[in-house]
């Protein structure tokens, strides 16, 4: 047993100090490499500010009261091609059913996942009160479908539904 001892090394204040800078820096490169991905891939918040989307809350309100008491029915229709590009139509009626014709639709697939890799799809009447519009490379998965409706300026119609692309 005497042998033993002799050849292990004795523990010494420079191991101890190795062993120590070795743990905290694995630690610190670990949390640092962490904070550094979680930095890169959040893709952010849904405003800048909330204190000002707040400001605009009674806007916005008044605006989805005005929508309501029209009781216009807006109807969208997305398919996405074997090639990745999505065909978005919207077809828009009053409320006794008559087409909405020489309105500025706008669409926006957005990930409810990841800002990054949200897209416009700019919509142009080819009919009366018929809206179409294009995406090209949408990937399959879950998006909020965002709709709205402008004439001179003024938002007359939103919405946001989630649509699932195969």
């Amino acid at each position: 047993m005497a042998s033993r001892s002799e050849r292990s090394k004795p523990l010494t204040g420079r191991m101890v100090l190795a062993m120590l800078l070795a743990f905290f820096g694995t630690v610190i490169g670990v949390n640092v490499y962490m904070m550094k991905m979680a930095i890169s891939t959040l893709p952010g918040t849904e405003v800048d500010s909330a204190y000002s989307a707040s400001l605009g809350y009674e806007k916005e309100i008044t605006a989805a009261r005005d929508q309501e008491a029209r009781r216009w029915n807006v109807e969208a229709h997305i398919e996405r091609g074997t090639d990745g590009a999505a065909v978005l139509q919207v077809n828009a009626r009053d409320a006794s059913g008559k087409p909405v014709s020489g309105l500025k639709f706008q669409g926006r697939l957005e990930r409810p996942a990841d800002k990054r890799a949200d897209q416009e799809v700019a919509l142009a009447e080819v009919g009366i009160g018929i809206y179409r519009g294009t995406a090209e490379a949408i990937a399959p998965g879950q998006w909020d479908l965002v709709l709205e409706g402008d004439s001179s300026g003024r938002r007359m119609f939103m919405s946001k539904n989630r649509v699932l692309l195969n």
